[in-house]
């Protein structure tokens, strides 16, 4: 699991590259304080990694998505 140290608006953007890159991510974990992501293979099998933070941009982004479906 990782929380880069970049900012909040970083870790999304890294997560929008990675969807469209085809891959799948997929909120894990929801705390008040940090959201953990799953990035998973391009068939939503495998996970690669994790991204957890509690940046607010983040938890803003991911404030009504569970998924990239959302």
């Amino acid at each position: 699991m990782r929380d880069d140290g970049g900012t909040g608006q970083d870790l999304v953007d890294t997560l929008l590259r990675w969807q469209q890159s085809g891959g799948v991510w997929r909120v894990l974990a929801r705390h008040p304080t940090t959201v953990t992501v799953a990035l998973l293979r391009c068939d939503a099998g495998e996970e690669v990694d994790r991204i957890s933070s509690g940046d607010a941009a983040w938890m803003a982004f991911l404030a009504d998505r569970d998924s990239g479906a959302d």
